[in-house]
């Protein structure tokens, strides 16, 4: 009979698809390698067996311990399967910003989750990677594999994922293109494929274009599982000969087109990687072949990339915009106006003069660069909260803005209907708008009635 053992035989050996509606008039081929028919449903089950297995050979891993690990998901989900098969428990942490399906699959398998706040600095005790190592720290029986540092990471790709691409392709493929996460992928997949090609591979990382491997400068940005806030060691620079930066919006669109068009139901990660394929193969020749991989199956985003509410709440829908928009009382024109706002550390007296000066009676409070980004919001200075603690002197004139700070402003997409804000309106003295996931700006009463009174008069004209 031709039966499997164990879960872990089924491991690797994942196809490779040809895309065929999505590259529609363009002349190389791009096939997709189907990382989602692993096990556990991603392309982390390989470096899961791979550092438990090197864990267990130096004895690091003992029988009946507990594996701690900081994961957007689906790392956790390998380890809890590998996990299960061989015995031991699992603690994971993740980022808020992890879908529920995920935290749920994960609490399915056995494991216990910690989520940690996604807007937490690299150097915050909240920050997931440095829970992680804490709990680890402080439980007798815990054993931190760290994938972002861990050498067995890129070793299982090196050892799996580039010779199937290889034999798949009969030494034909001439470009890879690779989300970049932990780095673990394209650092072991890309090295095999260059050195058994003899650097005739090109290899290519796709990455947020918040990310700091494209140079965003750790940016926030909504697509899961890729990109990093710093450079982790698993990762290897001289690997990838470039990196194309991929905007939210671009891999979300293309996420939803591989459903649509090609029937795979990917995570934002495949989609991403496959607009920066489709750009790359819109450069090459017929004698060019293509390969690019999809790390996850879509099923762990419905409440997000597949959910369009979620979509229009952030600016990201690919449908039409309502008649009016909230975006409507923001650029008539059709240009975006710079975001206002002030600074944490600016002066209360300085927030005050920028409020009466612009007819605000509130703004939002961020310390980055623009375009800012929705996680990048650190809250909002109010009018009615700031005359309290005035009045209460609590608060100064020289005083922070930091030090009055109220909750960040509910946000609405660009192209939500008005009565999207108009709703928000009754609880908060403005709303964000949200264009692609980035803020744009903010909308008051005063904007929603400017934009409907004329409308309204020459309707009764």
């Amino acid at each position: 009979m031709d039966v499997c053992d164990s879960l872990l035989d089924l491991i690797g050996s994942t196809p490779l698809l040809r895309l065929r509606r999505i590259t529609a008039g363009l002349e190389p081929q791009v096939l997709a390698k189907l990382e989602f028919m692993n096990p556990g449903g991603s392309v982390k089950d390989r470096p899961a067996l791979s550092m438990i297995e090197a864990a267990e050979r130096d004895g690091t891993l003992r029988p009946g311990a507990t594996i701690v690990e900081p994961t957007s998901g689906n790392t956790g989900v390998g380890l809890a399967l590998v996990a299960q098969q061989k015995g031991y428990r699992c603690v994971f942490t993740c980022p808020d910003k992890v879908s529920e399906e995920k935290r749920s699959i994960l609490r399915a398998l056995g494991a216990e989750v910690v989520v940690c706040p996604a807007t937490a600095p690299p150097d915050s005790p909240d920050f997931y990677r440095n829970v992680s190592t804490r709990i680890a720290r402080e439980r007798a029986d815990a054993v931190e594999l760290n994938q972002y540092a861990n050498p067995a990471n890129p070793a299982a790709h090196y050892r799996t994922t580039g010779p199937e691409i290889w034999e798949q392709t009969e030494g034909r493929i001439t470009y890879f293109v690779c989300g970049v996460g932990t780095g673990g992928t394209i650092s072991g997949a890309g090295a095999y494929l260059k050195e058994v090609s003899a650097g005739r591979v090109k290899v290519i990382g796709a990455d947020p274009d918040g990310s700091v491997y494209s140079g965003g400068g750790a940016r926030p940005w909504l697509v899961e599982g890729v990109g990093q806030p710093f450079v982790p060691v698993a990762y290897d620079p001289d690997v990838p000969d470039w990196i194309m930066a991929v905007s939210d919006r671009d891999s979300i669109a293309m996420t939803r087109r591989l459903a649509h068009e090609e029937g795979l139901l990917v995570g934002g990660s495949g989609g991403m990687a496959v607009a920066a394929a489709i750009v790359l193969a819109g450069d090459l020749g017929p004698d060019d072949i293509v390969v690019t991989l999809l790390p996850d199956s879509g099923r762990g985003y419905l409440s997000k990339i597949f959910h369009d509410p979620w979509l229009a709440r952030f600016g990201l829908s690919d449908g039409e915009a309502a008649d009016p928009c909230v975006g409507d009382a923001l650029q008539p024109d059709g240009q975006w106006e710079e975001l206002p706002g002030v600074g944490s550390a600016e002066a209360i007296s300085s927030a005050v003069a920028l409020m009466r000066r612009l007819g605000l009676p509130c703004l939002p409070v961020f310390d980055a660069e623009p375009p800012v980004r929705a996680a990048e919001i650190r809250g909002a200075v109010e009018e009615r909260a700031l005359a309290q603690a005035l009045s209460e002197n609590r608060a100064g004139p020289l005083d922070p803005v930091a030090s009055v700070l109220s909750p960040p402003l509910p946000f609405v997409g660009a192209g939500q209907p008005l009565a999207e804000a108009g709703a928000l309106l009754d609880q908060a003295s403005a709303v964000l708008v949200l264009d692609g996931g980035i803020v744009r700006g903010l909308v008051t009463g005063d904007d929603v009635v400017s934009l409907l009174v004329p409308a309204a008069e020459t309707l009764s004209a």
